[in-house]
């Protein structure tokens, strides 16, 4: 193992490293720039996109977070839509793509370890309904909530259900929703959420689980 490696390794409070602490950690080369570029040729760190690193097989700890990567890629934004109901237990499919929203134009990046993927949301709408979720010991990410997460998904897919019935056969049938886990949804927060600027499918899902 390099010193230089040895050096990032112990400084690091994670496995997912920006431009601005390797050029730190660089600061006593002649020239940081050519020195980070040998360490990613060498495979010791990997450049997941511009500006976002990742240590290589040989210095790496535990596995990097997906959901951290998607948080600084493209800002400001938090993980939501299919990922998260993934997340939540809520769809039994493994989404693969990081999907997020943002206050930003609409926005996709393919990259050495996945697809990123960011959907644009007016601001006032965008604020409500997410939360620091604890990735690890030392390290967290923005993440909707199970409420926001399926209604920006709702938001985005413009679905326009009129009826209880309808909205139903959406998220059984369409969604495969798991029926367990979306009862236990909180509605104060759904609600908090429409007053937002939330779509109007809300209020049949408000009225499906208060007879629940």
């Amino acid at each position: 193992m390099s010193n230089i490696m040895m050096q990032i390794r112990k400084k690091a409070q994670g496995e997912e490293l920006d431009y601005t602490f390797i050029m730190d950690c660089l600061k006593d080369y002649k020239s940081p720039r050519t020195k980070l570029t040998m360490l990613l040729k060498n495979e010791d760190l990997i450049r997941a996109k511009k500006g976002i690193y990742l240590f290589g097989q040989d210095y790496r700890k535990t596995e990097y977070s997906p959901e951290i990567i998607a948080n600084k890629i493209y800002g400001p934004s938090y993980v939501s839509r299919e990922y998260a109901l993934s997340y939540y237990g809520l769809i039994p499919e493994y989404v693969t793509e990081i999907t997020s929203v943002t206050t930003k134009r609409s926005r996709n990046f393919n990259t050495p370890i996945g697809r990123f993927s960011y959907s644009h949301l007016p601001i006032e709408y965008y604020s409500a309904g997410f939360t620091i979720v604890q990735i690890r010991n030392n390290a967290t990410c923005l993440f909707a909530t199970a409420e926001k997460a399926l209604s920006d998904l709702f938001y985005l897919r413009e679905s326009n259900p009129q009826t209880v019935s309808e909205l139903k056969d959406i998220l059984f049938e369409d969604l495969r929703l798991d029926e367990e886990v979306l009862s236990r949804m909180k509605i104060g927060m759904i609600k908090n959420i429409l007053k937002a600027g939330g779509p109007d499918v809300l209020r049949l899902l408000i009225e499906w689980l208060e007879k629940e």
